[in-house]
């Protein structure tokens, strides 16, 4: 029998070959499969963190915003606090313009009241010498004739006299006293506390002397004024009244005592009246006790200082008419108007009227 020949390949090596390529191929598999997994995680840490990334860039979104909105609040305010800033600085400057002014003003003041207070001292050395004078040429009584222009009168410096004499009597609410703090009291008060008043009863008074020399053959009129003037003869406005009328002169002092002062003085409208009486006054009493604290429109101020007072005496002597009658001056003073006494003795020297700060006691 022949003998078998021997292979070099047999099915024992095919198969353990099969087998090694077939661990192989799982070992690969394996890899492959860990290497799938390790990536898998991978990215979804990736992705985790790109979510995170991406919130961030969210929150930082909502912060860009919230921080615009924050700047442009934050330039608003900014404009608003320079427009204050401005306004402020403008408010200072006119405060300190305003401060300069009044600063001059009370400069100018202090010599105004400075050249009064000298007026006022020349004054009183002109009041005594009359009075002195007056008691060298008194021969028992207190009335001496003087002539001159309507025969007038004279008593310590006082003209009164006249063809046409118009009185007008201060009925404000300054003449209830001579101290600002019993005026304020005062005008509080009923209407016949006001008439008992002790300055209002010297004013009333001294309408009550001057009537009783005034010339028989004279006219006059007796206005009393405040803010307004009105006659206190009933049915006489602008019309002159005989001085012998007993009955008139009667009823005209009843009428003022009856009256109680009230309200601010506006003397341009009590001096209206010399232009409203036909023929014209010569001869002008005025009683009063200060600077007017009204204009012709009574009301269009609240407050008045002593320059607006002055201003209203300024107006008011400009408003005579261009020969103006003579004025007489009766001054029964009140306190704060230290610049009246001298506005009132210029007013009765350029009219060639006589000035009179009477005492408490007269007339």
């Amino acid at each position: 029998m022949a003998r078998r020949r021997a292979e070099a390949w047999s099915m024992s090596f095919l198969d353990v070959m099969s087998c090694g390529l077939g661990a192989v191929v799982l070992l690969y598999t394996i890899i492959s499969a860990q290497a799938g997994l390790a990536r898998i995680k991978e990215s979804e840490d990736l992705n985790a963190e790109a979510n995170r990334l991406e919130q961030m860039v969210l929150e930082g979104y909502k912060h860009l915003a919230e921080l615009r909105n924050a700047l442009t609040t934050t330039d608003e305010d900014k404009v608003r606090a320079e427009g204050l800033a401005r306004q402020v600085l403008e408010k200072i400057t006119m405060t300190q313009e305003e401060l300069s002014k009044y600063e001059f003003d009370t400069l100018a003041r202090r010599e105004s009241l400075e050249r009064l207070k000298a007026d006022l001292k020349s004054l009183e050395e002109d009041t005594r010498r009359l009075k002195a004078a007056s008691e060298r040429v008194q021969t028992g009584s207190q009335v001496r004739s003087v002539a001159g222009d309507g025969d007038r009168q004279y008593l310590t410096g006082l003209k009164v006299g006249g063809k046409r004499v118009l009185v007008l009597l201060d009925a404000s609410a300054s003449m209830l006293d001579e101290t600002l703090v019993n005026i304020i009291r005062l005008r509080n008060m009923s209407a016949d506390r006001k008439l008992r008043s002790e300055k209002w009863q010297q004013a009333i008074g001294t309408v009550d002397w001057v009537s009783a020399q005034l010339p028989a053959d004279s006219q006059f009129q007796l206005y009393a004024f405040n803010t307004r003037a009105w006659s206190l003869i009933e049915g006489s406005e602008g019309k002159w009244v005989a001085a012998k009328d007993n009955q008139a002169m009667s009823d005209a002092l009843k009428a003022l005592r009856k009256t109680a002062p009230t309200g601010g003085t506006s003397l341009i409208n009590a001096f209206a009246v010399i232009q409203k009486l036909s023929p014209a006054p010569d001869n002008v009493i005025l009683i009063t006790d200060g600077l007017p604290t009204q204009g012709d429109k009574p009301g269009s101020r609240k407050l008045v200082d002593s320059g607006d007072r002055e201003d209203f005496m300024q107006k008011a002597v400009r408003s005579l008419p261009r020969q103006p009658p003579s004025v007489n001056v009766v001054l029964l003073p009140m306190e704060g108007d230290p610049a009246a006494p001298t506005y009132f003795w210029r007013l009765a020297q350029v009219t060639g009227g006589a000035f009179l700060s009477p005492p408490r006691d007269w007339p």
